[in-house]
């Protein structure tokens, strides 16, 4: 778990999102708490609920960023889904215990993933044993004696049975000279003069895929079913020509997997979802409609509240890797709320979202700052794209203050989508220059103000062509 300060886990978000300091300061504090728990006595540790937050602004202003480079932070499990994907227990669709065991999977992926790099010297030790064991096929062989100035790929010859003594002797003699070539072959490996020939290894033949039809909620009965159909019949193998370095990885891979103990992996992912495990519930505005006519009851909508109210106030989920406490998951929920209002949630999940807080529409200089100062810029992105082509790339401020200041204009005239106009701005001007790049290798181009002026002409001019276009 991370052991970063608040100030800390606001200072590495800085890095990737601009602005939103309110939400980044309750994220870092839910973090801090998440630590805080672990340190204090465990009959009052299990007393502790997370605190979970709902975050509203309009789509393009980083709710979705600010939780996924939480956990990034955190190495915390992370799942993000549309609230939207899901519908009542009983009916066709997706069942809200789903994001559950979609977090558990990603908890196993991620902790056999860890335990992997953990025995990973191990297992290359282990794989080039086995590869070289693929080089030298049959062994030490008992009596031959290779001809005598031969070169090391010719086949050996067997000599008549010798005496006692002479054929220990040549046992002895066999031996070092199997040993010396071994070493040789190891020393051409790790120089890489081995990596384009060819080998005959076996591999796990690809088995046929079978679709089980599940009722609707009880897909987990049907992920259990194939499980146990691939254990009664065992994948089959068969023999591949491969390059030795494709085969090697392979050897790797199945060393990797045979050290790791996935028992031991699914305790640990266990707990780590249920102490540490986040969901991001974004679109949560979506499920706010009320019923027509005070008639029946939509099952994309308050049936799909009353399923997630369990889910969030802690319930236990029945999985294939065992029963998963909902407890201690940090529940993160997004919603823009243009055409509903929290409040329009059911009043007992309103209660499970505590915490909330508003981000604010991005402005001119938001955009600037986004189009220069985070790690991932998109000034930083496209000039490394046109560098394999050998293209050097370079953008003027003056070229990046227009553009802001276009993003902030066409998101006022159009539908607000936030940062994402800048992808869609950044593409209009870039795409002669993108599609002629390998014609031009060698070049240097400086984007200008008047670069972009005249690649957004057209679209600035025509206000209904850039709802389109833009």
């Amino acid at each position: 778990m991370s052991t970063m300060t608040p100030r800390e886990i606001v200072s590495e978000l800085d890095k990737f999102i601009i602005g939103q300091k309110d939400a980044k300061r309750m994220v870092a504090v839910a973090m801090r708490n998440r630590w805080r728990r672990q340190q204090i006595d465990p009959a009052l540790r299990d007393e502790i609920a997370p605190k979970n937050i709902l975050m509203i602004g309009p789509t393009g202003v980083g709710k979705t960023e600010i939780a996924r480079r939480l956990a990034k932070l955190s190495n915390s499990p992370f799942y993000k889904v549309e609230a939207t994907k899901f519908t009542e227990v009983g009916y066709v669709g997706r069942d809200v215990e789903s994001m559950v065991r979609d977090l558990m999977e990603i908890g196993i992926n991620l902790v056999r993933q860890e335990e992997i790099d953990r025995v990973k010297v191990k297992a290359e030790k282990q794989a080039e044993e086995r590869l070289l064991d693929l080089l030298l096929p049959g062994g030490i062989p008992s009596t031959p004696q290779r001809p005598q100035g031969s070169p090391l790929g010719t086949a050996l010859v067997t000599p008549p049975p010798p005496s006692f003594e002479v054929e220990e002797a040549n046992q002895t003699e066999a031996s070092d000279d199997k040993l010396s070539t071994r070493d040789k072959l190891r020393k051409l490996w790790r120089e890489g003069k081995l990596d384009d020939k060819q080998v005959d290894i076996e591999v796990a033949a690809p088995s046929p895929q079978v679709e089980i039809m599940a009722m609707p909620g009880m897909e987990d009965i049907g992920s259990q079913f194939k499980d146990m159909m691939g254990k009664m019949f065992p994948q089959k193998k068969k023999m591949r020509r491969m390059r030795v370095k494709d085969a090697y990885d392979v050897l790797l891979q199945e060393e990797s997997e045979r050290l790791v103990d996935m028992d031991k992996v699914t305790d640990l992912a266990r707990e780590r979802v249920e102490q540490t495990g986040m969901i991001f519930i974004d679109e949560i505005d979506k499920i706010c409609g009320k019923n027509s006519g005070g008639s029946g009851v939509d099952v994309s909508r308050e049936g799909v509240q009353r399923d997630l109210l369990p889910i969030v106030e802690g319930c236990v989920v029945n999985t294939k890797y065992g029963m998963i406490k909902t407890d201690h998951i940090l529940f993160l929920a997004a919603g823009a709320f243009h055409l509903s209002k929290p409040s329009d949630l059911v009043p007992e999940l309103q209660g499970r979202f505590p915490l909330r807080v508003e981000l604010s529409p991005l402005t001119r200089d938001d955009f600037f700052r986004i189009l220069t100062e985070p790690r991932n810029a998109l000034s930083l992105q496209y000039p490394a794209l046109l560098a394999t082509e050998g293209v050097t790339l370079s953008f003027k401020e003056e070229a990046l203050e227009e553009v802001a200041a276009f993003a902030q204009r066409i998101n006022e005239e159009t539908e607000n989508i936030g940062a994402r106009r800048l992808y869609t701005i950044m593409e209009k001007i870039l795409i002669d220059l993108s599609f002629n790049a390998p014609d031009r290798s060698g070049e240097t181009i400086v984007i200008d103000r008047d670069f972009v002026m005249q690649q957004l002409e057209d679209v600035s001019e025509d206000r209904d062509l850039s709802r389109y276009i833009l």
